[in-house]
């Protein structure tokens, strides 16, 4: 078996070994798991795959085993005996049908076992699970040993393969009609169970034939076979026979003297009595009619392909009504039409379908005749077909409510629908909750997120369905357990089919006998509860109060009623606004029935932000409480559902709702269900729930102060200090004072330990109690005792203990115990502090500690007053060093005069600072030549926006700050200064002079000012950019950004003036004159003069190495001619001051040398020699050369000592230093 969705591949052995293998893309598997499930090995094994990941084996056992492989879970389900299954009977074989949900099994005694699925607790409508969802039925008895069972491809059909015999059992449903105040249900093949509600009799009627179907009138009850048809009608209390004839029709309907049956293509109109009295012709493409349904005076009948037509039975003869109706055009993948029912005015049609796979819609579909439409209403999405179609009207802050109730019929699917026999625009449908299937199993997860409680089985849905406002949901309800199925509507009742064996209430009881028991229960509409006896007028005026009460029309709904008087009525219609959700109807509703605390409550309950706990308090007053538990629920406001339970009575449920949704009133919860069992005497369990809310401390001794004993029991028991203490202190009230001390000693109470030790005059052991807990209120206790025996020694020692400082103080004054008050002042408050400087003050004795004391309790000014007065500089000078900001400016001030009178400039430099006189304080660094650090410089500062200086003034302090700064050589600082000064210029001469170039070249950069740009290229320039390339490209950037390329181009030349000297690159230096040319040409300079001096300056020696450049070139293709231009350029007289006339005489030299003509570079190197006579030959020509040419021509070779001095060691070295920029500039210039 393989589980496509997991693509995993499920193997069972015949030793009932299960494997599981995970198959991959390519076709390998790997093994996932392997088990051994229970059961016989080596017997015959019947295993099937039934849904999802639920396998089921019968193995020649008594039991079958179902395998849960996605929840991991195993059970076996058994044969009951009590249902009729024999004892230890074997299980053969089994099947599964997904679309009914149920296990068909086989045994050895030929008994049919079926076990049905069931989605949902019918009690609880809790969600079953595991074993529990599968209900075991009665068996179904055949001959033989079943060997084989398989459920046929119709769902009602089931085949056996018993001891040589094939059977096919087929479903048979029990027949069952209600019509005109009659209900008949069949209760065996032959027998049915008449009910006549106008005349409240019951009968029994036997036939001669196995019914398979049944249709009722008030006058007459037609049964049928499918063979034969036997109509009986009233005679008297009885019925009789009125006609019996032979009819092949499967279905049957009656209308007063008519009977209606079916054949192919037509529909016959017999008397009672059998007789053919007209034909209802349907064409070949209309199709055979099979199902029929008459409501007032219209018949609607269904075919078998899918076309619907109506009759007017009105008159004498049946007249079609409309045109016969094509679903199959309108309705894709559409199987067959199971049932169809009209309205009492033939103007609304509703049919139930088949898909084409034989499984129920999950829709009921409405065809309007007069406006030939179709629409339906889909129970498994919760969705009607169209915007026509919707839930009834509801307030704009309800609309999500209103979507809620929908969604209670998510995932269902219509088994039964009928119309009111008199009121056209009332309709009633049974849904059934899907049996899952793979996509309803994820329906049935989403509505499990989002609803609080899981989906009932059964649910009974009414509408209003009209033209103008579509279809209307009225109400909705579970069905309940004791009813079989739905029957037919009529106001004010619904009718139900009951299951046998179901207990009857008052009213059915009154219809049944134990020889004919009750088979229908009827249920009030919700709008006509306690209305059921009363006149029609009334019920059709609640009916249109109802309808407009939907459609939100309050007008008219409340016109309808404006004539009735009854209490009952208005009590029923405030009852509906609980279902409706309308609080503002529930108020005129409450207001006629006198209800002046329903109105109350509900007018208190409108502070209640969800309409739902509002509408919950209109159902309380209303005594509907598990609709007001069903809305606290649905809300969740499980605060106000906890206080319903407690107020109902239900106390079980309050304390399980707040133990699981409400923890905040928990205890409250627990405190209460005490008091209400202490109040019925249960003081045991009461005991237990005052200790659940925390508050046995108080309320147990007064429960149980009567019984003196169960209280001292329970006050030992609970090991509680609290109770111990309430304990001892009763038995200290009943003179007990051992017992009490033994209590207060448990209770760690010391302070009444202390106390009543001091009582009895044991003063020594409180002395001792108090010394070893230091308990500061025995203590205190305690020193209260030796005060008033006057041993102030030991009053003070416990007054200190009890940190009673005040106490203490005062006994050492009155005592004169100067050196004790001093130490407890240093411990105890401010104020006592201030209170023993006084006392030191006005003694004139001991200032020091006067001085100390106003220090502490922070009175400076009186402290440092003191201390001048006294002379005492140590103690000023420790106070001073405590002054901040806070502190009086002119005590700042004299502070700081004092310092600079001692010589402490520093400490008084900070006062000034401190007092905001930063002025003096500067003149003071200046003056005495102290460093401003940091700290002191920030301190100084006053914040942009200050209102204690003025923008002008602060700068101007700023400034000042910096100059100091930079006479103390403190640049980095001056720099931060000039900057908050917003003078970038000083800033930046302040940073030129620390010498940082990554600080000043990021100051440059934040700073986009021109001038600094310049200043900070002016001072690059002094760096040794030659070797760092970085250097050279922030020069360039930072003149091209200053806008200075007068000075941009001067430093261009410069380069180019070491590309010549010290590398001999002159096809660089061309590169870069012609950018200092560039630059040159475009500056801007006062003197033009000048400006056109420098250009015909630079344009003569970009002129000059030009030549010389080119001559070099020349050489490579035409040495002749580039010796002969550089002939004509040693003639150039300002020559030397841009081309190196040595560079020119090498290349004549180097080459007449190579060409062999010493002669030739002999004589260029004397005329050198001549016009540079100060120069070493070889720093212009290569040793080699030259030792050759003197040796070829005779001449001793000359050791010239280096006259002139290199400009540059790196020449000699012949390094070269990469100028990244440089050189880009100038390749550029020179292409």
């Amino acid at each position: 078996m393989y589980m496509e969705g997991k693509e995993i591949l499920m193997v069972v052995t015949e030793a009932l070994i299960l494997s599981q293998h995970s198959i991959a893309l390519d076709g390998t598997s790997q093994e996932l798991m392997k088990v051994k499930l229970s059961g016989k090995a080596g017997q015959k094994a019947d295993i099937i795959w039934a849904e999802s990941g639920l396998l089921i084996t019968a193995t020649d056992e008594i039991v079958i085993r179902l395998w849960d492989l996605d929840k991991d879970e195993n059970y076996a389900l058994t044969l009951e005996e009590h249902l009729g299954f024999s004892t230890g009977e074997i299980i053969n074989c089994i099947s599964y049908s997904e679309s009914k949900g149920i296990i068909a099994a086989g045994t050895r005694k030929g008994q049919v076992a079926l076990w049905r699925k069931t989605l949902v607790n019918r009690s609880n409508g809790g969600r079953i699970e595991g074993k529990d969802q599968w209900k075991l039925q009665a068996p179904i008895d055949l001959e033989g040993n079943i060997t084989q069972i398989k459920w046929g491809s119709s769902k009602n059909l089931l085949s056996v393969n018993s001891a040589g015999t094939v059977l096919i059992l087929s479903e048979q449903v029990m027949s069952a009609h209600f019509n005109q105040q009659v209900a008949a249900i069949q209760v065996a093949p032959n027998q049915l169970s008449l009910t006549f509600f106008s005349s409240e009799n019951q009968q029994m009627l036997r036939t001669d034939m196995h019914v398979k179907g049944v249709y009722v009138t008030k006058e007459t009850v037609a049964v049928w076979n499918g063979k034969h048809a036997t109509v009986f009608e009233s005679f008297g209390p009885s019925l009789r026979n009125a006609g019996s004839f032979p009819c092949d029709s499967s279905v049957l309907a009656v209308l007063e003297e008519s009977i209606y049956t079916v054949e192919p293509n037509r529909v016959q109109v017999r008397t009672l009595q059998g007789t053919v009295k007209q034909l209802l012709v349907f064409n070949e493409t209309e199709g055979n009619p099979c199902h029929l349904n008459i409501c007032g005076n219209f018949l609607v009948v269904g075919t078998d392909t899918a076309h619907v037509k109506v009759f007017d039975l009105s008159r004498r003869e049946a007249k079609p009504h409309c045109n016969a109706k094509n679903l199959a055009e309108h309705v894709p993948n559409l199987g067959s039409i199971t049932s169809v029912k009209c309205s009492s005015n033939g103007n609304n049609v509703s049919i139930l379908i088949n898909r084409v796979n034989g499984t129920p819609d999950s829709r009921v579909f409405f065809y309007d005749v007069e406006m030939d439409t179709l629409n339906y209403f889909d129970f498994e999405t919760g969705r009607p077909s169209s915007e026509i179609c919707s839930i009834p009207h509801v307030e704009e802050s309800d609309t999500e409510k209103g979507h809620s109730r929908m969604s209670e019929l998510l995932g269902r699917y219509p088994i039964s629908h009928f119309w009111d026999q008199n009121e056209p625009k009332l309709f009633v449908c049974e849904a059934l909750l899907a049996v899952s299937t793979s996509k309803q199993s994820k329906l049935h997860a989403a509505t499990e997120t989002n609803c609080p409680e899981y989906k009932v089985e059964a649910m009974v849905v009414s509408f209003f369905i009209t033209q103008e406002h579509g279809l209307l949901l009225q109400d909705s309800f579970p069905k309940v357990v004791s009813h079989e199925a739905l029957l037919g509507l009529e106001v004010p009742y619904y009718y139900f089919s009951k299951k046998s064996g179901e207990t009857m209430n008052e009213t059915e009881s009154k219809l049944s006998s134990p020889t004919n028991p009750q088979m229908v229960a009827k249920r009030p509409l919700r709008d006509f509860v306690g209305l059921e006896d009363y006149d029609k007028a009334t019920r059709d005026a609640m009916l249109n109060f109802s309808f407009y009460l939907t459609i939100g029309d309050m007008d008219e709904a409340f016109k309808s009623i404006k004539l009735i008087k009854s209490e009952a009525v208005w009590e029923n219609m405030a009852r509906m606004c609980v279902k409706t959700r309308r609080l503002d109807v529930a108020k005129v509703c409450l207001g006629n029935m006198g209800h002046a605390r329903g109105a109350r409550a509900l007018r208190e309950a409108e502070q209640e932000p969800e309409l739902d706990a509002r509408v919950a308090m209109l159902a309380i007053q209303l005594g509907m409480l598990e609709d007001a538990e069903r809305l606290y629920r649905n809300c969740r406001r499980y605060d106000l559902l906890t206080k319903f339970y407690q107020a109902s009575g239900q106390w079980q449920n309050a304390i399980e709702n707040a133990e699981g949704f409400d923890r905040v009133h928990l205890r409250t919860t627990y405190y209460n269900y005490a008091k209400h069992l202490e109040a019925l005497g249960d003081h045991h369990l009461a005991l237990s729930h005052y200790e659940k809310s925390d508050t046995h401390r108080f309320e147990v001794p007064r429960m149980l102060l009567e019984d003196l004993q169960g209280l001292e029991i329970y006050v030992n028991k609970t090991k509680d200090k609290s109770l111990w203490k309430w304990w001892a202190q009763y038995l200290e009230s009943q003179a007990d004072m051992d017992s009490a001390l033994k209590y207060y000693e448990k209770a760690q109470d010391y302070l009444s330990l202390v106390r009543v030790h001091c009582y009895l005059g044991n003063i020594q052991k409180a002395s001792e109690i108090a010394n070893e807990t230091g308990n500061h209120a025995a203590s205190y206790h305690l020193a209260r005792q030796y005060e008033a025996r006057d041993n102030v020694k030991q009053a003070i020692h416990f007054y200190t203990r009890a940190q009673a400082y005040n106490n203490a103080i005062r006994l050492c004054k009155d005592n004169g115990l100067d050196d004790h008050l001093m130490n407890l002042s240093l411990l105890s408050s401010p104020e006592d502090m201030m209170e023993a400087a006084r006392y030191y003050e006005e003694k004139g004795l001991q200032m020091d500690r006067a001085v100390m004391l106003y220090h502490k309790a922070g009175h400076f000014s009186k402290a440092i007053e003191l201390a001048f007065a006294t002379q005492q500089f140590n103690a000023l000078q420790h106070i001073a060093e405590e002054l901040d900001e806070n502190s009086d400016p002119a005590l700042l001030s004299r502070c700081s005069d004092f310092f600079i009178e001692h010589k402490q400039f520093e400490k008084a430099v900070e006062l000034l600072v401190t007092a905001k006189k930063y002025y003096d304080a500067l003149h003071l660094c200046l003056e005495q030549n102290l460093t401003i650090t940091e700290d002191m410089a920030e301190k100084m500062t006053v914040s942009k926006g200050s209102k204690e200086l003025s923008e002008d003034f602060r700068r101007d302090l700023l400034e000042r700050i910096a100059d100091c700064c930079m006479r103390q050589g403190n640049y980095h600082l001056a720099t931060k200064k000039y900057t908050q000064a917003g003078n970038k210029a000083k800033a930046m001469r302040a940073l030129l002079k620390s010498g940082d170039t990554e600080k000043i070249i990021f100051f440059t950069g934040v700073s986009r000012q021109k001038e600094i740009y310049i200043m900070a290229a002016n001072y690059l320039q002094s760096l040794d950019w030659r070797k760092d390339p970085e250097i050279m490209k922030n020069i360039i950037s930072f003149y091209t950004k200053g806008r200075a390329l007068d000075l941009l181009a001067g430093f261009y030349d410069a380069c180019a003036q070491v590309e010549i000297d010290e590398y001999q690159n002159y096809e660089k230096a061309l590169g870069a004159l012609t950018e200092a040319y560039k630059c040159l040409s475009k500056a801007k300079m006062r003197n033009q003069g000048e400006l056109e001096e420098r250009l015909g300056q630079l344009q003569n020696k970009l002129t000059m190495v030009k030549k010389f450049v080119q001559i070099r070139r020349l050489y490579e293709e035409d040495p002749k001619e580039a010796l002969k231009q550089c002939e004509n350029l040693l003639g150039e007289p300002e020559l030397d001051q841009t081309v190196r006339t040595g560079d020119v005489y090498a290349l004549l030299v180097e080459h007449h040398a190579q060409q062999g003509s010493f002669e030739v570079a002999y004589k260029y190197i004397e005329e050198m020699m001549k016009k540079l006579p100060s120069v070493n030959v070889n720093y212009y020509i290569n040793q080699q050369i030259t030792d050759a040419v003197y040796k070829a021509v005779g001449v001793p070779i000359k050791t010239n000592v280096m006259l002139e001095s290199v400009r540059h060691n790196s020449a000699e070295d012949g390094e070269e230093v990469e100028e990244d920029v440089a050189e880009e500039s100038y390749n550029g210039a020179e292409d």
